[in-house]
């Protein structure tokens, strides 16, 4: 076949790709209701837990951690100094930040490791939202968590276990978790070593 020939099957091709790729990427439709009721759960740790390595990255625990949220936005990244740790950043909410009704009318973005949204008027209180929601740095403890976290659509409802941790690069720099869902601003994201991850069915 001649390459005049070929171009239409490589364009087809293409495009099929394309679309499966969107298909993979759609967000989940939800109707309204708190799809995840309870805030993450969080459990001190002894000051001299063990310390394990991810390469050269030393990681610290500092405290176990729980979660089923519902997926708000998702960013990938490649590029950056963490992504060798962490690829995936997950937006996540829950109580009535996992309410489609209340989601409506909150637009949310992420953009360089951080998780934004924005309101024309507050369906809940603003502290509410703070509360109950973070963007959350996924760092996958095995191919496995990794393979599931990559399936990841906007929309579902995840749960996962592990550790908040701190890492710490041989130059010295440090990527620490934050320890409180009531923070916002910079240091407020979480960074989980995550040892169990989990997508519930989808409708």
């Amino acid at each position: 076949m001649n390459a005049r020939r070929l171009w239409p099957w490589l364009l087809a091709a293409l495009a099929l790709v394309a679309l499966w790729h969107e298909a993979r990427q759609r967000p989940i439709a939800r109707a309204p209701g708190v799809l995840a009721a309870a805030a993450p759960e969080q459990d001190d740790l002894p000051t001299d837990a063990t310390h394990w390595r991810k390469g050269d990255i030393d990681l610290r625990p500092l405290a176990r951690f729980a979660a089923t949220a519902r997926v708000l936005a998702r960013a990938d990244y490649r590029f950056d100094r963490e992504a060798e740790l962490a690829p995936v950043d997950l937006a996540l909410g829950w109580g009535r930040m996992s309410d489609s009704a209340v989601l409506e009318k909150v637009d949310i973005s992420q953009s360089a490791r951080f998780y934004y949204w924005q309101v024309r008027e507050f369906p809940i209180p603003e502290r509410e939202i703070v509360e109950s929601s973070a963007n959350m740095h996924l760092a996958p403890a095995d191919t496995e968590v990794a393979r599931a976290i990559r399936r990841v659509r906007v929309g579902d409802v995840v749960h996962f276990e592990g550790y908040l941790v701190e890492a710490r690069w041989p130059d010295g720099y440090r990527w620490t978790s934050s320890l409180t869902r009531s923070d916002s601003g910079p240091g407020a994201c979480e960074l989980v070593w995550v040892e169990r991850f989990t997508i519930e069915p989808r409708p």
